[in-house]
């Protein structure tokens, strides 16, 4: 499922202006079964506009619904359903179907009704809108240091840069500490150039030995600077980018060839 796992900063302030997400909005994707140990509870009071309280409502009281179900439960006009669906997705409050919801939301041809023809697209999805149920639990360290060996399969506090959901290192090297006396990984040195403790899954120790011992393939990957992957300035040598850049950056062979391209 997706969803914001964290409220706009705007919406935390008492007495805040609504605020409404744009493009570049930071969403989450995550296993629905993990929703309840990521999503903190709801803040008690969240500045929203009328229309958006009604969508909410609306949604509370029928469950998931269809577009046109809260129009008509609410009363309000389309484009008052949409901006307030807006504000709910900001405030990390709805979820959907899937991503068409959203790309009708985005997409101004669509919201004005451009189009005709075969070359028409229908103004809203078909998928449903849901409440993103707010967590009960707590992000446990023990959790998110699985979450973490599984992603990278080497873990070191230098990993944690961009991970702002996650608990203190401190807490977090705890459990990793109580994963290695239970014989589920290795402790020790594996990636040079960084201080601290390091932990490591056994398969991803196997993987790094190959590697060491493996000629250089000149493998040549590109990915996208916004994408989690892109480590530079984190464990790359380089400037670090923007979660929100565009453009993409070259590794032959897991180094850097070419400055970033894009913005």
């Amino acid at each position: 499922m997706w969803g914001r796992l964290s409220p706009h900063p705007a919406l935390e302030t008492e007495g805040s202006r609504r605020v409404r997400p744009t493009r570049v909005a930071p969403l989450a994707i995550f296993l629905r079964e993990d929703a309840a140990r990521l999503l903190p509870a709801a803040p008690a009071e969240t500045p929203l506009s009328h229309h958006a309280r009604d969508v909410l409502a609306a949604l509370e009281s029928r469950g998931a619904s269809f577009f046109n179900e809260l129009v008509r439960s609410t009363g309000r006009l389309a484009s008052e359903v949409e901006d307030g669906l807006w504000e709910l997705v900001a405030a990390g409050r709805v979820t959907a179907d899937g991503f068409e919801n959203l790309r009708a939301l985005i997409d101004p041809k669509r919201r004005r009704g451009e189009g005709r023809g075969r070359f028409a697209r229908p103004r809203h999805a078909a998928g449903r809108w849901a409440l993103l149920e707010r967590g009960t639990e707590h992000v446990s360290p023990e959790f998110f240091a699985k979450q973490l060996l599984d992603r990278w399969g080497v873990v070191f506090r230098d990993l944690l840069a961009r991970e702002t959901l996650a608990p203190a290192w401190r807490d977090i090297l705890i459990e990793l500490r109580r994963m290695e006396a239970r014989g589920e990984i290795r402790g020790g040195r594996f990636v040079s150039g960084f201080v601290g403790e390091q932990f490591a899954r056994p398969e991803a120790l196997d993987l790094l030995r190959f590697i060491r011992r493996t000629a250089a393939s000149e493998e040549v990957m590109e990915i996208a600077l916004a994408d989690p992957l892109n480590l530079t300035g984190i464990i790359l040598p380089g400037p670090r980018s923007s979660a929100l850049a565009q453009g993409t950056l070259r590794l032959r062979d897991g180094v850097q060839e070419l400055a970033a391209t894009g913005t």
